[in-house]
């Protein structure tokens, strides 16, 4: 998982002063970490990191921060999305369903890597789309 975050400080580090590259690198790192394990509700991950360090940057550079965030935190949730051994590759654990049961359990189905629930919680998808494509 860190080496997503790295890719993206790597690319940003040379608008950076020494200062701020610390910085730059935990808030990457704390982006990444909550897409990976929270990325259902974590609706605008490039807008959060990008205005948590766009203040560290010269201002003619912030058009390619916030283009380099982007596009990588757009492929890592592409690449999530497209099956749940990307989850166990990043994270190490298998995901679980997002639904609880009757008894308060947490479901032990494995998920539809796109929407997060199982076959049996796939009523429970908000979003009118991933229903009909699934």
């Amino acid at each position: 998982m860190y080496h997503i975050s790295r890719q993206i400080y790597r690319e940003l580090a040379g608008d950076l002063r020494d200062e701020d590259r610390e910085h730059v690198l935990r808030a990457c790192e704390a982006t990444v970490d909550r897409l990976v394990n929270d990325r259902h509700y974590f609706a605008r991950p490039s807008q959060t990191l990008f205005s948590e360090i766009r203040w560290r940057f010269p201002l003619g550079a912030q058009r390619r921060v916030f283009a380099v965030i982007d596009r990588r935190l757009r492929e890592t949730r592409a690449y999530l999305e497209s099956s749940n051994d990307a989850m166990v590759e990043l994270t190490g654990t298998a995901p679980t369903c997002r639904a609880t049961t009757r008894r308060a359990g947490l479901c032990s189905h494995s998920p539809d890597p796109r929407t997060g629930y199982c076959r049996w919680h796939s009523h429970l998808v908000e979003d009118e789309r991933l229903a009909l494509a699934a």
